[in-house]
């Protein structure tokens, strides 16, 4: 599907568009590329999507002709927002451009306000710069599942491995595997190689879909990340040497749990990790 608009390569030469390093750029010129994920993001029809760092727009381009209820795209950038201007003028009031960076902003709030009331959804190519902070902001967030229903997100393919990793993939397993196995169901979509992008990075990037767990294990989420980060932070050693650093005493949280003290982090699943989160809160809680 096309618009009356003109090629984004025309657009990045007129407004002077180079991907800034510095931001974390790569844009997407490719239109089956942008299409490609826009459908991978349906269906689209009555759904609110949200766009971070949408840059030029090419994919915000191809997930409203390919009909997106409403697209709201936050973008830091403020050379883009006079070509994002020009994308709302073509489908109005189809598009809300929102200046600012994704790191403080609110995304429920923005659906909450700028919503079509149907479902709502996320669906980037995020900036590689602040993609795993972003990812998991929103894993930790509270109330869960909120206002997102699925999440379909580009990353470097090194960090969808790990997303989507679970104990049988042990050298990509960690901290960001447990918490994505928590709170949703993950799976890598396709592959997208460097050069789709311009400029092309040096790796291959992967189109990762997120889908919320509507109930998932009881647990506070960034005790959660710290448990695993303490694990996987000396992942070489075994449970009761790594898991000090949670101060206490780490054997007798791990027999609490049912986990051998000699076990290594790449062999606890999340329901075990979920496990020593609870039993940490309590300790806690309780000043022991």
């Amino acid at each position: 599907m096309t618009d009356a608009l003109p090629p984004l390569r025309e657009v990045v030469a007129r407004y002077g568009l180079d991907a800034k390093k510095a931001l974390g750029q790569n844009f997407l010129f490719d239109l089956n590329l942008t299409g490609r994920i826009a459908r991978a993001a349906g269906p689209l029809e009555g759904a609110t999507i949200v766009e971070i760092g949408p840059g030029p727009g090419g994919l915000t381009r191809a997930l409203l002709s390919h009909g997106a209820g409403r697209v709201i795209a936050i973008e830091r950038d403020a050379r883009c927002l006079p070509a994002l201007a020009d994308i709302a003028a073509q489908y109005p009031d189809r598009l809300v451009v929102v200046e600012g960076d994704a790191l403080e902003v609110d995304v429920g709030a923005l659906v909450a306000a700028h919503g079509l009331g149907g479902p709502a959804r996320i669906c980037a190519n995020l900036p590689y710069n602040i993609a795993t902070v972003l990812l998991t902001r929103w894993i930790e967030a509270e109330p869960w599942p909120g206002a997102i229903d699925r999440y379909v997100l580009m990353f470097q393919k090194e960090v969808a491995l790990r997303i989507v990793a679970t104990p049988r993939q042990r050298a990509d397993y960690g901290r960001l595997g447990v918490l994505c196995g928590w709170r949703t169901r993950a799976r890598i979509m396709f592959d997208v190689p460097p050069s789709a992008f311009t400029p092309p990075p040096k790796i291959t990037s992967s189109v990762v879909e997120l889908i919320p767990n509507p109930a998932p294990l009881a647990c506070d989420g960034r005790l959660l990340a710290r448990v695993a980060q303490a694990a996987f932070g000396q992942r070489r050693k075994m449970l009761r040497q790594s898991l000090k650093s949670l101060g206490g005493d780490a054997p007798a949280l791990l027999a609490a749990a049912g986990i051998a003290e000699t076990k290594r982090a790449e062999e606890v699943d999340v329901e075990g990790f979920v496990a020593l989160a609870r039993l940490l809160a309590e300790r806690i809680a309780t000043g022991a």
